[in-house]
């Protein structure tokens, strides 16, 4: 199975890069994995909402011109569904019964994601209804897929 993670913003912590390292080694023995990362748009601390539509919308172009039509696209947001490890590989293997052999998780930058990156997705992930830093759930994601597949 081929996995791609696209996500919002460079990881600069070297722990976390650590983190992600090993967990990637240990996906890369079955499945084949690659990262795809968009750079974050700067924005001031007190958005008005509508520069904040036209940072998302921008980080949502430079993802969007990454996703495939055969992919299955799992976006992480925290108005998506909750499931339990199981459930999660129980939705990843439903994706391979329908052919879909190309997983693409979306991990979206401080703002979230646009409209039209969600409106792609094929299925909204929720790891918690707490907000992570988006460097953090690219850890957490691959823990669990390191796990679980």
């Amino acid at each position: 199975m081929r996995i791609t993670v696209i996500s919002v913003g460079k990881i600069k912590e070297k722990y976390l890069k650590d983190a992600i390292d090993s967990y990637s080694s240990q996906i890369r023995k079955n499945h084949e994995l690659e990262f795809i990362q968009i750079p974050d748009e700067k924005a001031p601390e007190n958005l008005s909402e509508a520069l904040m539509m036209r940072v998302k919308a921008k980080e949502g172009l430079g993802i969007l011109r990454y996703v495939k039509d055969d992919m299955y696209v799992i976006t992480l947001e925290i108005e998506g569904v909750l499931l339990t490890s199981e459930k999660f590989v129980k939705r990843i293997h439903q994706a391979r019964n329908m052919n879909k052999n190309h997983l693409c998780f979306i991990i979206g930058g401080s703002l979230g994601l646009d409209q039209q990156v969600s409106k792609r997705s094929d299925f909204k992930l929720s790891f918690s209804k707490m907000t992570f830093p988006h460097q953090l759930m690219q850890v957490i994601l691959l823990d669990q897929l390191a796990q679980n597949l």
